[in-house]
């Protein structure tokens, strides 16, 4: 248990390589069990931003510093009340977060 609080980003395989090195005699079925037990999870990673590349080859992501400065566009998807999906193109000014037109 001090080691998963010590070592946040660790999962119990690599836990278990520690404990090994340490001088215990376990197999990782073990202390994946006794991690589940505890309630431990190995917390997602947050996905990377991606860059905007723009046709002059610079990859600068453009922020917004004035109204319909950068607008961002999205498909949204839903269903009627008799099952057929439905799609809309949203467009949104990032700089006042107003829904332009859908």
């Amino acid at each position: 248990m001090s080691l998963a609080l010590h070592f946040g980003r660790y999962g119990y395989r690599i836990i278990t390589a520690l404990l090994r090195n340490d001088g215990w005699q376990l197999n990782h079925k073990r202390v994946e069990r006794i991690w589940r037990r505890e309630g431990l999870k190995v917390p997602q990673k947050q996905p990377k931003r991606r860059r905007l590349w723009l046709n002059d080859g610079d990859c600068i992501r453009k922020r917004p510093q004035y109204r319909n400065h950068v607008w961002a566009y999205d498909f949204v998807m839903d269903r009627t009340h008799d099952g057929k999906r439905f799609r809309m193109l949203t467009i949104i000014d990032e700089y006042t977060r107003e829904c332009l037109t859908i």
